[in-house]
Formats: C-alpha cells, structure tokens, sequence
C-alpha cells in the first residue's frame, strides 16, 4: 500500500471500472471490492511467517478465495466461519495450523466441531480449556491473554484491559496452565489482540507483554501471535503504520525466545481490517435531497441496515459522489448530513461517537447521482441486516478491470424464507 491515500470528493470509477456502469449492472446499494487493493496489503505483510485473516471483518468465500491462493491463512470464531472456510478452498489440517478456531466460549454447535474435526483452538477462557480437555484430552492449544491494556478506535473496539471480555486475564495464567495440565492439553501458542485501530505505541507494548508470558508458559511455545489491530487509513491525512519496524519489535521478541527456548518459532499477525477495509466502496444512489432548517440531508437507498459502523462506533469513514451522467470535474461543496432509508432516527452516516449528527462537506449533487462511501471493505458487510425488512446488498468483485457478482442481492422472497405462519389447535 501507499504511504498515503487520497479520497477524492468527486469519483468517477472504482478500480478503472465507471461507477455508473457498476451501478447500472448491478443496481444500488452494492459492495464493490477492489481485489488488486487486498493484494498489495497482502504483500505488505509479507515479513511475518503466517498471515491469518481475521475473516470476521469480510468473510465472503470469493475473498476467503482470494487470500487462501496467496499464501494466508484464516480465522475463525464460529462453526459457521469454519464452514466459510472449507467452502473456499481451506483444508482443515496442515502445519501451520490453516484453521484456527478463536473464541471466549464454546457454543455447542462449535465444540462439537471442534472435537469431531480435530481443529486447532485459540482459547481465550479457562472454560474452554476445560470443556475441550473433557472432549479432547491431550489436545494442544493456543491461549489468548488479555494482557491488562488495551487500545482502539472506539472503546467498542477495544479488546484488552479489565472492561473487555476478550481472552484469560494475565493474572490468571498459573490456573489455566494448572487446568491444562489436568487434562493434558498443551500450550503450543501465545496470542494477544488489544484492540481494533489501536495505535502504534500501544501495538508495541504488545510483544513486551507477550515475552514476559511466554517465559511462564516455556518452551512448549512454538507460535507466537501479535494479533491485529493495525491501523486503517479512513482519512487522507491518515499515514500506513510502518509495518518494517513493527515486524522488527515482533522479530526481535521471537529471537530472544527462540535462544531461550533453543528451538524455532513461528511469528503470525492476525489482520482484518488491514488487509479488507480500504479494497471497499458501497456504491449507494441519492434518492431525496431536502432541507431541515439549517441542514442540508442527502438521502440514500442504504442505510445503517447496509453499513453499521456510523451508528455503532461513530466511525468515518470518507465519501465521495459520482455523476449519474458520468464526468469528475470540479464542483463545488456544501455541508451536508448524509442519511439512510430507516424508519429510524440513527439512520445517519455523517454521526460521531455518541450519536451526535454531524455535517461533510461534499460536492453539489442532484437526485440520482450515485455516493460512494469507502473504506468499507471491513466490517461492512458482515454487519449488515434486513431490519425494515430491506434486502441485503449484492458484492461486486474487480481485479485486473473484470467484475463480477461474488454475492447476489437479497430478494423480498429470500427475507422470508424459513418463516412460518403459526397453526394452532384451538
């Protein structure tokens, strides 16, 4: 990836392909995804021995695809993201481990799987320590530690520290390694993910952190982790996180354990939003365009149902327009609110943290021009809803200038399917 990244406030294309030829092929709101943007992130991180997406932030089975023929390897937190990943291709044994399953519980469902198909756990409870040494005694595990901090974008994000919920408390780490011996499951990796969008500084502090636990667990450690949390540019002025010097404190940690340990270790990072969020654009039509006092509102057929991130976290994310009758030239700009369909107030994507409405100065529109919300390859989709019963959006694929739909819309009949009208007797 570039050093930087400019969001043009007029857009014309998305990847070298029109936007008003996407949106007459595949209606609006859609989810474009530029495949050569995952690529680039993709080599970016090629210093680590493992990269393992994260496929919470995108997990449809073209990009899973996509990924698993480069080299990465997955994630998964629930039986339903293993399944994602057998359909794209993953198997579920291997060294290094293709699959991980990574979570704080076992679900019923999950457990079952686990044991029945052998997966390799990350356990980020005690209680799963157990339950998986009752079904699976003998089994070896990875533990994800919540180190005590943690950092974010939001306080939502925010996967360490004593109010999250997320991984074995570092105080209690004599007690799991106790309940792992009874059963004796084997502790072969560290994990530790502080938070999504965490800052350089914090990121840091993560492998100080981990070193200290590895020399209490020994030299059964075989893989470390330094999770995710990379930053992800949503604004122009946002700069790439030097990924050369954040290998280089991971390396180092490595190095000291390995000498210690006197045998290799492999060093994953654990990336979602990194590799996925800048490759999207959510391609949505203005279909009103009104005044309320001293506000000005675009209007969209997409809403928080279509991309939740603005109601949840008070996330920005940057917008552009794009002419129905094509062109990019310079126009001139107007604060505006840019809000949704919903039958709901919240229903705003220019809002901050705390659900304050803000205005973003963008471009003079008209109705039926196109806005293209970007960044939006994270945690877009993958959130979405049919609440007011709105079908979920069609994904788009480019790579190399080809498109095509890697999901198609929703229809009205799909919202349905599965329902049934009650019958009662009497």
């Amino acid at each position: 990836m570039s050093a930087t990244l400019e969001f043009p406030l007029v857009r014309s294309s998305i990847a070298g392909v029109p936007v008003a030829e996407l949106a007459a092929k595949y209606g609006t709101p859609t989810y474009v995804y530029d495949f050569e943007s995952i690529e680039r992130a993709v080599k970016d991180l090629a210093p680590f021995d493992v990269i393992r997406f994260a496929q919470k932030a995108n997990s449809n089975i073209a990009v899973l695809d996509f990924l698993r023929q480069r080299g990465v390897l997955v994630d998964a937190v629930s039986a339903g993201e293993v399944h994602r990943a057998v359909s794209a291709g993953y198997e579920l044994h291997g060294e290094p481990h293709p699959v991980v399953y990574t979570a704080d519980i076992f679900d019923r469902a999950s457990l079952d799987l686990v044991v029945e198909k052998g997966l390799h756990v990350n356990c980020g409870s005690e209680e799963m320590i157990r339950q998986l040494g009752e079904r699976a005694p003998g089994a070896n595990v990875t533990l994800r530690i919540n180190p005590g901090f943690g950092h974010g974008h939001s306080q939502k994000t925010n996967t360490g520290g004593e109010q999250s919920k997320h991984g074995i408390w570092h105080e209690n780490l004599d007690g799991a390694l106790q309940l792992a011996d009874r059963y004796g499951v084997t502790v072969t990796g560290l994990h530790m993910h502080i938070g999504s969008g965490a800052d350089f500084e914090h990121l840091s502090q993560v492998g100080q952190a981990l070193e200290t636990i590895a020399r209490k667990v020994g030299r059964s450690i075989t893989t470390i982790s330094a999770g995710g949390g990379l930053p992800t540019r949503y604004r122009s002025s946002d700069t790439q996180v030097d990924i050369e010097r954040y290998f280089k404190i991971w390396d180092e940690t490595r190095r000291r354990l390995q000498e210690e340990f006197g045998h290799a270790i492999t060093l994953e990072i654990e990336p979602g939003r990194y590799l996925v969020a800048e490759c999207g654009f959510l391609v949505a039509e203005i279909r009103a365009i009104k005044r309320m006092g001293k506000n000005l509102f675009y209007l969209l057929d997409a809403g928080f149902n279509s991309l939740a991130r603005p109601i949840l976290y008070g996330a920005y994310h940057p917008m552009s327009i794009s002419p129905a009758k094509g062109g990019a030239g310079e126009r001139e700009t107007v604060p505006v609110v840019v809000g949704g369909p919903l039958c709901e107030s919240g229903d705003i994507f220019t809002q901050q943290d705390g659900g304050f409405v803000c205005s973003r100065d963008l471009p003079v529109a008209e109705v039926g021009d196109f806005l293209v919300i970007e960044a939006a390859g994270a945690y877009g989709f993958v959130m979405a809803s049919n609440y007011n019963s709105k079908p979920l959006p069609a994904e788009v694929a480019i790579y190399r200038g080809s498109h095509q739909v890697i999901r198609a819309r929703q229809t009205n009949e799909d919202l349905t399917r599965g329902e049934r009208l009650a019958s009662w007797n009497g």
